[in-house]
């Protein structure tokens, strides 16, 4: 008898992306299709307030698309609110984040779907860092180190669009709504015993806007959200924490 394929809700954080939501949406579709592993899907497409017209156009989707839905947040609530609010209202047994930067390729999501049931979690990095700024390489590499070193794991990048097990993710606490969001997640779903497939990605170059990651609020929070997910993990609750993440091979069991 064929194994049943699993579903996947897909949470689209958009802030001012009017020159891109719609190749993102293009891409998120194309490789569901090309992909075809999964029995249904739903894409929440998270409106932050946005002083564009990024709203009416996620709304003209949402009016085309039946599976796609579109929430409006009546103020800029920040990328990490966008993913945990999606997080708990997602109804599918996979939960995936593609930006509406369009910065994530077809080929790049169909990579990271095509591993859906390799491990628990599916880990992507950037295969070609070039596309980014040198000052952002460096920044990227160094808060990878530092997570390493603090929580003893060896995890290649930290803030790609993970494909994790919804039952899992649930169970999680979600402390940070900060840029950090998906670095906590992963150091606590990793030091609980989760097992983990890394995958390489290229990633394209923003066609419109620029990136909000290195706001002052953002660094800001970032430290914050590290320094609670140090205590948390390391002191207040380290008997939590004591798992062992074992990092599946490349031709894990589907």
């Amino acid at each position: 008898m064929a194994k049943e394929k699993p579903s996947i809700s897909i949470i689209v954080p958009c802030y001012n992306e009017e020159g891109n939501l719609k190749g993102t949406i293009e891409a998120v579709k194309g490789a569901l299709s090309s992909v075809n592993r999964f029995s249904s899907h739903e894409i929440l497409i998270y409106n932050d307030c946005s002083t564009d017209s990024t709203g009416a156009l996620a709304d003209g989707i949402a009016k085309k698309e039946k599976n796609v839905k579109v929430i409006h947040n009546p103020k800029n609530m920040g990328f990490g609110f966008n993913y945990t609010d999606g997080v708990k209202r997602a109804s599918k047994d996979y939960i995936m984040m593609v930006p509406g930067d369009n910065e994530i390729p077809l080929k790049a999501i169909e990579k990271v779907m095509a591993k859906a049931g390799d491990a628990d979690v599916i880990i992507p990095y950037t295969a070609n860092p070039g596309v980014r700024p040198f000052s952002r390489r460096v920044i990227s590499r160094a808060f990878v180190a530092l997570i390493n070193a603090m929580f003893g794991l060896n995890v290649t990048y930290y803030n790609g669009t993970c494909l994790v097990k919804s039952r899992l993710l649930k169970k999680v606490p979600l402390k940070t709504w900060g840029f950090a969001y998906m670095a906590a997640i992963l150091v606590r779903l990793l030091k609980s015993g989760a097992s983990y497939s890394e995958v390489g990605v290229e990633i394209a170059q923003r066609s419109s806007g620029k990136t909000k990651a290195f706001a002052v609020k953002n660094v800001v929070s970032v430290v914050k959200a590290i320094m609670t997910l140090f205590w948390d993990v390391r002191i207040k609750e380290r008997a939590r924490y004591c798992g062992k993440p074992s990092k599946a091979e490349a031709s894990g069991a589907r």
